[in-house]
């Protein structure tokens, strides 16, 4: 396939993802979404920890961005629904690894999502979400159960990291939307300057 842009949130999912596509030789880039202050400074911790086990294990650096999301979220909560946030929230985690894989060369977006583990994870939210972007998506993990993943994660090393004591996100609704249609989506996200969000967060944006 050639060379991706992973999503990296801090958890347990993403790292094994990333490892099962380095593992085949692929060049991956990591983007983590920065969503202070509705968290606290452990998920970028726990990436800088992830990405050091994956360097170390396959040899090669991966290149970390880091975008910031805490904004956008702050805008969606005043503006949109929030049943629906999670998966507006999404759709701008997508465009920003979109925005970073135009620039980096990348064909394609990785996330560590399986379905139906969370809210964001039933197969309408993804459908709702992942059509904000035009590259292809590849889930390593899709069909995995969570006690597969953590095993995948306590060999690889990096279990430990995830578990680690952490502020949750705090912006994520009392009762989420597990089924979304995407004229709703698109609906509430016209309440929004997606160009304008854009371009705060490319502005924004850091390599680290």
């Amino acid at each position: 396939m050639g060379k991706g842009v992973v999503l990296m949130s801090g958890g347990i999912d993403s790292p094994v993802a990333a490892d099962m596509l380095l593992a085949q030789g692929e060049e991956l880039v990591a983007v983590h979404l920065d969503n202070r202050p509705f968290t606290d400074d452990t998920p970028l911790e726990k990436v800088r920890d992830h990405l050091q086990v994956l360097e170390t294990r396959h040899g090669r650096k991966l290149p970390l961005y880091l975008l910031p999301h805490g904004a956008t979220q702050i805008t969606l909560m005043r503006n949109t629904d929030r049943h629906v946030g999670c998966v507006l929230c999404r759709r701008f985690m997508w465009r920003g690894a979109e925005q970073v894989a135009l620039r980096e060369g990348a064909s394609y977006l990785v996330t560590g999502e399986a379905l139906g583990q969370v809210a964001s994870q039933t197969l309408s939210n993804m459908r709702s979400a992942t059509s904000a972007v035009l590259l292809p998506i590849i889930r390593p993990l899709i069909g995995f159960d969570k006690q597969e993943i953590e095993a995948r994660a306590k060999a690889l090393g990096t279990y430990g990291i995830s578990t680690r004591p952490g502020l949750c996100c705090q912006a994520v609704p009392d009762k989420p939307a597990t089924r979304t249609r995407l004229v709703q989506i698109l609906e509430e996200e016209s309440r929004v300057d997606v160009g304008r969000m854009l371009e705060d967060v490319a502005r924004h944006a850091q390599v680290l």
